[in-house]
């Protein structure tokens, strides 16, 4: 009996050591077979190939050198916007109706509609004002836009402004002087500064307490405008 168990017991050890012989062959092979080979890179315009084998060539027409991409240019740090700002001369002259209301101690001027010519394009002027006379050449305050051509210039009068009339009672005529400050605009005129020498004239019939009048009105604009 004790020779049959011995038997078998060195039986199974062979078998062992059979079995581990062969797992370390078979390791040592496959790890020879993974030290012979190597992987390269391939290019072709935008495609890319991995080649893997023991002398790795890449297919015809592709290459190991990686293509250059198109340089980037970047914009210079101190590139700046050109500016468009300007100094432009500007005269014009507008003719045509003033309305007036009279109060007991004011006269406010309703409307102001006239055209004008050689005004840059800005062919209408729209505006209003007031006075309040207390003698013959009293202060006048009055604002206006002039627009055309899609674009739009506002002005006001500053406290140079004069309104002073010929005589002492109406009927007269009344002379307006002084400046006309640029408040900017619309257009070509938005944000526009400056100053306008302001001469103009318009007669009045009544001075009498709640009348309303419509007379002719003349006015000349002259100066610089400065445009940003």
């Amino acid at each position: 009996m004790r020779l049959k168990v011995k038997s078998i017991n060195q039986s199974y050890l062979v078998k062992v050591l059979v079995v581990l012989s062969a797992s370390a062959l078979l390791m040592s092979s496959v790890s020879s077979a993974n030290a012979a080979t190597k992987t390269i890179t391939c290019y072709k315009g935008t495609v890319v190939k991995k080649v893997t084998a023991a002398k790795p060539k890449c297919p015809t027409g592709y290459t190991t050198t990686k293509p250059v991409g198109k340089a980037t240019v970047k914009p210079t740090a101190t590139a700046t916007t050109k500016s468009t700002a300007a100094v432009v001369a500007f005269n014009g002259t507008y003719t045509g109706k003033i309305g007036l209301l009279w109060g007991d101690s004011f006269v406010q001027v309703t409307s102001v509609d006239a055209a004008g010519t050689n005004a840059l394009g800005l062919s209408d002027l729209q505006g209003i004002g007031s006075a309040a006379p207390a003698s013959q050449c009293d202060s006048f305050n009055g604002s206006g836009t002039l627009s055309g051509g899609g674009n739009t210039l506002k002005v006001s009068f500053d406290s140079s402004a004069k309104a002073c009339a010929e005589d002492a009672d109406a009927p007269t005529t009344i002379a307006i002087t002084g400046n006309a400050v640029i408040n900017g605009g619309t257009g070509k005129y938005a944000g526009a500064t400056g100053t306008l020498k302001v001469t103009g004239s318009f007669a009045i019939k009544s001075t009498t307490a709640g009348k309303s009048e419509t007379n002719a009105f003349k006015i000349t604009l002259s100066g610089n405008i400065n445009t940003k």
